[in-house]
């Protein structure tokens, strides 16, 4: 990783901020996204310290705004002549529904779209820099979901855990979708399910949906440095250069459920998540 640039979003805690440590202390610079300023900065310091050489950025941007995440990769875009990795790693489970003021349910906006426009939005770098990546942040809990193609914005009942599910889900499809494109520019496209980690991850959920995910953590959940494990391999192993489309657990192949290996479900999401974003 000496020299090479990483971007990756959801960087600042957990799971995300583990593995940008990582990637910076094997001589990696970092590219941080962020919403808050102060666990921004803190970050920053901590990958500083880590790899003290490297000129590592941030930008700040609200994910869930299809709006600001096109800034924001436009800004990337005019900062980084060269982009050698995209971890696309923040998401959120909420227990409510809500939506964006672009009329977005929030998890789709920020666990889905988030991730279509930032490999969209920073395609060129990428192309330009091959062989490059991009992971994927994905989820076991998208075991017995499949995609609801014609309410994508869940109005119809909602389930925080559900939803979520299906935001996985949609993770996995658009995975496989993108990596039948990148293929052929040289770029390997692939996700992971972590592991359930205690992270930040839920305490924002709201109502009892925060209480039992917090009890959940505190009995099976691993730690972030275990749950970063796979990031880190898909980033930067040479093994992990080879295979695309792939769905990975504990650094390794696994196999993800028959709904997340429906490529005609995937071309499908990938037409309907196009033209919610606005791209011809």
């Amino acid at each position: 990783m000496q020299g090479k640039v990483v971007v990756i979003t959801g960087g600042t805690s957990g799971i995300g901020e583990v593995a940008a440590a990582r990637l910076a202390a094997m001589g990696a610079r970092i590219v941080l996204v962020a919403r808050d300023k102060q666990r921004g900065e803190a970050t920053l310091g901590k990958l500083r310290a880590a790899n003290a050489e490297a000129a590592h950025a941030i930008h700040y941007a609200d994910l869930t705004s299809m709006d600001d995440t096109k800034r924001l990769t436009a800004a990337i875009a005019a900062a980084e002549p060269r982009i050698d990795v995209l971890i696309n790693n923040a998401g959120a489970l909420f227990g409510s529904r809500r939506e964006t003021g672009e009329g977005l349910e929030m998890t789709f906006a920020l666990n889905h779209m988030s991730y279509w426009l930032m490999a969209h939005g920073l395609r060129e770098r990428l192309v330009a820099s091959a062989p490059s990546r991009i992971v994927n942040t994905a989820s076991d809990a998208h075991k017995g979901q499949t995609l609801a193609l014609d309410d994508l914005q869940s109005t119809r009942g909602y389930s925080g855990f559900k939803v979520y599910g299906r935001s996985k889900l949609a993770n996995i499809l658009f995975t496989r979708a993108l990596a039948r494109r990148a293929a052929k520019s040289g770029i390997a496209v692939n996700c992971l399910h972590p592991g359930f980690v205690a992270t930040r991850f839920g305490d924002q959920s709201g109502g009892a949906m925060s209480l039992v995910i917090r009890a959940a953590k505190q009995l099976i959940a691993i730690s972030p440095e275990k749950g970063a494990e796979t990031i880190v391999y898909l980033a930067s192993s040479p093994e992990a250069a080879t295979v695309n489309g792939g769905y990975f657990y504990k650094s390794r192949p696994a196999t993800p459920t028959r709904a997340a290996q429906d490529d005609e479900a995937g071309e499908k999401l990938w037409e309907a998540t196009k033209k919610l974003a606005g791209i011809a």
